[in-house]
């Protein structure tokens, strides 16, 4: 294992890295969960009305578009392609559950929903695996707090620094292929061993990455304009989530809600004028203002006139941010209707074609996060003594906008023209848990009732056979 001093400086090598990526993801943070920046073109001289009005105009889309991916990206299991037979007892045992078991005790149905939210929106998220008292302990970790290397293996990363913030205090861990260093930051700046190193049996860091994508140039990536929000050209070393690409279109919609309301609220009603008299007190002016009959004195030349201004057109408005939705939404491959709210009177065929685009889409990440959620397992099973085949898999929930009785007729063509076996389709079949998969199998290996009893019937109605002949 690596000196105090030698995992001091590899660490704060790596916090170098980790400020600068936190630098560049807060600001998508901040965009993510609508707390966006105001608008620009407010000056900073604005009466406090317009301000306010400037802060009611953030209509935040990054959460939808992000939400629209996540929601469709549920684990519901994860098994081997077939279960294989025990050395001991000859029985058909699945390799996968030990590892599935671990899963559910670190309550990862809940939790893994953050992992797959975080590479969605950032382009880039870790999950952690360390020995705990009970067994493995999984987590997951934000790019805003982790910074990983990586050499020729682009599966396993050579160090990993993680920094892990608590109510008082702020704790760093370094991670290597030995063990997990605990550090904290000195009154220099610098980051020192505050622990004993402990040591983990992987014989790799135990961090895994999660991208959306593949990105072969990453390595490679030019030098790039200000990023938004930090004011400093600096290169973009970092993976493109969903968020960044749509800020632009982002201030867009702020900015476009922005007029709207200023427009709605001083000129989206009709003004009336008069030319020529000025009434000697306040009172009696805004008794003028609210009257349906005005009375007003005429000028000694005769030149009092009254008039009105017509109201603000508001449409213009609205058919802009309307069309910077529906390009929002063609950007990102997110549906229409959620973006507008356009959804009337469709089928379930209309509605799966409206969402083709999102279900490709979601069907890539599924990819890409899936063998990310494999290989978290894969150090579960090191962990844990018992490894998983490498054909293991994890079972994605089904969320597309299909119609059930459409589903299910499918499924059931495929067993009477191909013979596929029943239980084989059982994934196939929203709505479904593991548990429920789980009692039907067994309850399809136990046999009908109803159809063993006829079988046995029909076995003593057969006639006995006849005795050979002496």
């Amino acid at each position: 294992m690596l000196s105090a001093q030698a995992a001091a400086d590899r660490a704060n090598q790596l916090l170098d890295d980790q400020e600068r990526a936190r630098a560049r993801l807060d600001p998508v943070r901040r965009y993510w969960k609508g707390r966006q920046r105001l608008p620009g073109i407010v000056p900073r001289s604005a009466p406090a009305e317009v301000r306010e009005m400037a802060r009611m105009s953030r209509v935040n889309i990054c959460d939808i578009v992000v939400n629209a991916l996540v929601q469709s990206l549920i684990v519901q299991d994860y098994r081997a392609a077939m279960p294989e037979r025990d050395e001991d007892d000859a029985e058909l045992v699945d390799r996968s559950l030990p590892a599935w078991q671990a899963w559910q005790a670190n309550r990862m149905d809940k939790r893994h929903t953050g992992i797959n939210a975080a590479a969605v929106a950032y382009g880039r998220a870790y999950a952690v695996v360390l020995p705990g008292r009970r067994g493995p302990l999984m987590r997951g970790v934000s790019p805003r707090n982790m910074v990983a290397w990586y050499a020729d293996d682009p599966d396993w990363p050579v160090e990993a620094l993680e920094r892990r913030p608590f109510t008082r205090s702020t704790l760093w861990l370094l991670y290597d292929d030995e063990a997990v260093y605990p550090l904290e930051r000195a009154r220099s700046g610098r980051l020192e061993l505050v622990d004993d190193p402990q040591p983990h049996p992987y014989g790799v860091v135990p961090v895994v990455r999660f991208e959306p994508e593949d990105d072969l140039d990453e390595a490679d990536e030019p030098q790039s304009d200000a990023y938004p929000g930090t004011g400093a050209s600096t290169p973009v070393d970092l993976v493109m989530g969903q968020v960044a690409p749509l800020v632009p279109l982002q201030d867009q919609i702020d900015v476009i809600t922005f007029n709207l309301l200023v427009a709605q609220h001083y000129s989206a009603f009709r003004q009336r004028w008069v030319l020529g008299w000025t009434d000697a007190t306040e009172d009696k002016a805004m008794r003028a203002a609210a009257s349906v009959l005005w009375a007003i004195p005429m000028n000694e030349d005769g030149t009092t006139r009254v008039g009105e201004f017509g109201e603000t057109n508001l449409a213009g408005y609205i058919d802009s941010r309307e069309a910077a939705l529906k390009y929002a939404a063609t950007l990102s491959q997110t549906p229409v209707h959620e973006l507008i709210g356009e959804l009337v009177n469709l089928s379930a065929e209309a509605l799966a074609a409206a969402e083709a685009g999102r279900d490709r889409r979601v069907d890539e990440r599924k990819n890409g996060f899936g063998e990310s959620h494999e290989q978290t397992f894969q150090l579960v099973g090191r962990l844990i003594g018992k490894p998983v085949p490498d054909d293991a898999q994890v079972v994605w929930r089904d969320t597309s906008a299909r119609a059930f009785a459409a589903t299910v007729d499918g499924l059931g063509k495929l067993v009477q023209m191909l013979g596929i076996p029943p239980v084989e389709l059982l994934d196939r079949v929203p709505g479904l848990t593991q548990q429920d998969r789980r009692r039907i199998r067994a309850r399809m290996e136990q046999g009908d009732p109803l159809t063993e009893l006829a079988a046995q019937l029909d076995r003593q109605a057969q006639p006995a056979p006849e005795p050979a002949a002496a």
